[in-house]
């Protein structure tokens, strides 16, 4: 099954249990699937995107969140900062599971290692190297400071 219909699926039985805040996250995330299906049609490819570009879609939709979430934050705005984590919950469902901190070291460790890099000045060829390998699967803004945290020492 496609992360689309999973999706889809999700929303139908979210309309059945009438939940107004899945329901309205499903129609944000469907909004969004729909709209870059519509800019994809422009170009030379019209088929309908597929499940990395809907991850990619689902990653942008929960940075964005997580965003306004540290604005209500800091502004002492707890409901709305209450609504932004339910719908950055209901978001993380359809993504693949992230590395956790420890792992994520680990994992920058090995890279450093085994591409040589002795300074902050090889940063940009390890990020290149993670992103090829773990981009799914790994935080990037917590990696930016493992990294030069591990290269500083």
């Amino acid at each position: 099954m496609s992360l689309r219909e999973k999706i889809n699926e999700q929303f139908n039985a979210a309309l059945k249990s009438k939940n107004k805040t899945l329901i309205s996250t499903f129609r944000l995330i469907l909004a969004a699937i729909k709209e870059r299906d519509i800019a994809n049609r422009t170009g030379e490819n019209k088929d309908v995107i597929k499940d990395p570009e809907i991850i990619k879609v689902l990653k942008k939709m929960k940075k964005q969140r997580q965003d306004s979430a540290d604005l209500y934050k800091k502004g002492n705005r707890q409901e709305l900062l209450e609504a932004e984590e339910a719908e950055i919950k209901i978001i993380d469902t359809f993504l693949p599971k992230q590395l956790s901190d420890e792992e994520t070291k680990k994992i920058c460790k090995q890279v450093i290692e085994s591409s040589g890099a002795k300074s902050i000045k090889d940063m940009g060829k390890i990020m290149g190297l993670l992103k090829q390998k773990y981009s799914d699967t790994i935080d990037f803004s917590k990696v930016n400071l493992i990294v030069k945290g591990l290269l500083s020492q």
